[in-house]
């Protein structure tokens, strides 16, 4: 049960119950039996752990009236929920150019290209739009197969690149990959860079030496025709690679003739206290996927951005999506992209990133129950195990703590059942912050009877 955990916390066990029995009105579970009635049940969805009313700001709130701090959002909420300036971009574009059909192009569609193409990193200057991060991967896919003329992938065990057929194939979680029949051809699988858990044991040697990045190096040499090696610069939980690694890894892409993908879905636009997470690292990669937040947490839009080298399947369909070049999609995400910078956001991402971890680390040297805490900006993780030494996860009082805090106002995302990550608006204060940090220790200092 916990290989299923890897993306989030699921809705098959008894505190999910608990929770709807004794936290839940008759209205709530009224429209949560509705929800359960007319949607297909999938883990981590349906049925639904609350039903939602209005969302503002760092809050979200049910329909019960209790409002709750969001430090996970499905990543989309950087410039905070119900953005004003995002919200009178879309209303400004609707009410003249609402759509553009294809074959046509529009000064908001082009406006947005250009922009992310001066905001990113090296040589990156060519877009495309799609309607979701999962397609965007999938473009970003057969660009790679036409520009090398190949098919493999190299990507990492526990990563999430979206839930498509082709998504899931280079992605490496249980949840999506196991039963569901044949996956693309091609897509090999690594080890992830993770220190605290390194399969070859990293800690008992003093630290990474990037045994992680030579066992790439060495897939790619002994494959020798792979099209891609496709990551997340970070993983979610978070793990944060040394900027080695990753360097180690472009060097190896380039020797062997393979593109180097990064998958920024959840985590540019800021989060991290640089506008793309890869600029932590000194790697540019070939193509750049971004997507969540870029719709300013209202609507859905991602991109690639690619090098103008990579400008060589004219004559294909890479995406072709109805809304890749939606008016209304592109000023949210113009607006949101003029907000983060115009508001200083990486800024003080950074900052109350920094002070959250001081906090963390305070806060771990007081709880046992916690073995590691890390982040970069305001991509936060507390990995809570039942032992120290042996790192076994502490999944059953993970569970217990996040519906605890949900209880006192703070919601927040469990990822491979142990790990508490909290993902909060880039336009949160050091208050607030202070207030989330406050739920989460007194959850912990109930957790172990204190």
């Amino acid at each position: 049960m916990n290989n299923l955990k890897s993306e989030g916390d699921i809705n098959l066990s008894p505190l999910r119950q608990a929770w709807r029995d004794h936290d839940l009105d008759d209205d709530a579970r009224q429209l949560l039996d509705e929800d359960a009635q007319y949607f297909l049940h999938q883990s981590l969805s349906t049925p639904c752990l609350n039903a939602l009313q209005s969302c503002q700001g760092v809050y979200i709130e049910d329909v019960q009236g209790r409002r709750y701090m969001d430090f996970h959002g499905n990543y989309v909420h950087q410039v905070g929920y119900g953005n004003p300036d995002v919200i009178a971009a879309i209303t400004r574009q609707m009410q003249t150019l609402s759509f553009s059909v294809r074959r046509y192009t529009n000064e908001t569609a082009v406006a947005l290209a250009k922009k992310l193409v001066e905001l990113a990193p090296g040589d990156l200057n060519r877009v495309l739009f799609a309607p979701g991060g999962a397609e965007a991967i999938g473009m970003a896919l057969k660009l790679a197969r036409v520009a090398a003329g190949r098919h493999k992938t190299i990507s990492m065990w526990d990563s999430f690149h979206g839930a498509t057929l082709d998504a899931i194939s280079i992605g490496g979680e249980q949840i999506f990959r196991s039963h569901i029949g044949p996956l693309l051809p091609g897509a090999e699988h690594v080890p992830p860079s993770d220190e605290y858990r390194c399969l070859w044991d990293c800690h008992t040697r003093g630290g990474c030496d990037l045994k992680c990045a030579n066992y790439i190096e060495y897939v790619l040499e002994k494959e020798g025709d792979v099209a891609a090696v496709i990551a997340e610069p970070v993983r979610s939980s978070p793990t944060i690679p040394r900027p080695a690694y990753w360097q180690r890894i472009r060097a190896a892409c380039d020797q062997y003739g393979a593109l180097l993908i990064f998958d920024e879905i959840p985590h540019a636009l800021g989060r991290t206290g640089r506008m793309f997470t890869c600029e932590h690292f000194g790697v540019t990669p070939d193509i750049l996927v971004i997507g969540k937040g870029l719709g300013g947490g209202i609507l859905p839009l991602a991109a690639i951005i690619a090098r103008d080298g990579l400008n060589v399947a004219a004559e294909r369909a890479l995406g072709h999506y109805t809304h890749e070049k939606n008016p209304v999609l592109c000023a949210a995400a113009l607006a949101t992209l003029n907000f983060i910078e115009d508001h200083q956001l990486m800024g003080n991402a950074q900052l109350v990133g920094d002070y959250a971890l001081e906090r963390l680390r305070a806060m771990m040297a007081a709880h046992p129950l916690i073995g590691d805490v890390r982040g970069i900006g305001l991509m936060l993780g507390i990995e809570l195990v039942r032992d120290r030494q042996t790192r076994e996860r502490a999944v059953e009082a993970a569970e217990r703590i996040m519906y605890s805090a949900l209880r006192k106002g703070l919601s927040f995302k469990l990822m491979m059942g142990n790990i508490i990550g909290l993902f909060p608006p880039l336009t949160i204060t050091q208050k607030e912050m202070d207030e989330a940090l406050d739920i989460i220790e007194t959850c912990l200092l109930e957790e172990s009877g204190e």
